[in-house]
Parts: C-alpha cells; structure tokens; sequence
C-alpha cells in the first residue's frame, strides 16, 4: 500500500540520501505518512460500516426467523413462506458481508502494520539513523518527530496540517506556472 514512502524511508535510513536533502525528505515523508494515516483510517472506518450492516443483518435474520416461528404455530402456511423467502436473503447478504468483513479486517491490519512500521523508521531517521557525512546529527541531540507534530493526535491538528500541505501545494503550483510563463515570455523577448 505505502511501497513508494516504504523505498524511501529505507534509502534515508540506508544512507542513500544527500545529508543537504535529508531535511526536505524527511518533511515530505511527514506529510506522506499524515495521508498515510488518513488512509488507514478510511480503511478501519470501513470495517466498522461493514460490522454495522453485518449486525444489522443478523437482527434481520432473528427478526424474520421469530416470526417464521409464530407464523407456523398459527399455522399460517403464506407467511411462513414469505418468511423463508426472507430468510434465505438474509443468510446470504449475511455470508457476503462475513466475507467482506474478513478481506477488510486483513487489508486494515496490513496497513496498520505497514503505518506503524513506517512510523517507527521515520522517527529514527528524523533521529539521525542513517546519516553519514557532515550534515548527520551526533547520537543522542536529535529526536524524533512527536506525534502532535506528525498531526497525529487529535483530528483539529490533522485537519490543519491538510489545509496546511494544500495551501502549500496550491501555492507551490502558481508559482511553477508562473515561472513557466516568464520563461516562454522572456524565449519569445529573445527571437526576432
């Protein structure tokens, strides 16, 4: 799911980044896993839709069932043909979600596991692991990055550290097309 940010932080940590550059790699990663975090959290929260619906259709299931039940002990052979007509419904809606529910559970633990993996590497790289050269950080004076400033902590952080990137990103894409059109204006300036 994360193969690209997983590459990159394993070159970071392996040293295979200009000490000048690790700053600005180090920064962009934060604002990869902060997505990433988002995306594994969009994952859980769809296991937790699944569970709902899954629930919601086993109640179904013990509904339609009580009353099959009281429907076949007034001897009421219309309804209790409905009733199995229903319950067969819900059995298999029932089945679909168990196994949905199943795939979601396992793609939301993958990417807990890769996320908090990543996590773990980002701090020791913001910490100065894999540093070589002069541009590397002594043992011991850095730290990693906190949780509040990954935006991690509370949903009013992250929100703001997403307006923040798109801003940013906005900002960063005027200025691109800006340089852009000089460019062409100043190469057209310099033919006859």
């Amino acid at each position: 799911m994360f193969e690209s940010l997983k590459s990159t932080i394993e070159d970071l940590l392996g040293g295979r980044v200009h000490p000048g550059d690790r700053r600005a790699v180090i920064n962009d990663m934060k604002q990869a896993l902060v997505m990433a975090k988002l995306g594994v959290e969009d994952l859980e929260q769809g296991v937790a839709i699944t569970r709902k619906k899954l629930d919601a259709e086993r109640q179904g299931l013990d509904t339609v069932m009580r009353r099959k039940g009281l429907a076949a002990g007034i001897n009421d052979a219309e309804t209790v043909a409905i009733a199995e007509k229903y319950e067969g419904q819900h059995r298999e809606k029932i089945a679909v979600l168990e196994r949905k529910l199943e795939a979601q559970e396992a793609e939301a633990s993958i990417a807990r596991r890769d996320y908090d993996e990543m996590l773990t590497q980002l701090k020791a790289a913001s910490a100065g692991a894999g540093s070589v050269g002069a541009g590397a950080a002594p043992p011991g004076t850095s730290r990693g990055p906190t949780d509040a400033e990954l935006g991690l902590p509370d949903d009013g952080a992250l929100n703001a550290e997403l307006d923040s990137m798109h801003r940013q990103r906005a900002r960063e894409a005027k200025d691109a097309d800006a340089d852009a059109r000089l460019e062409e204006l100043k190469r057209r300036m310099g033919q006859p």
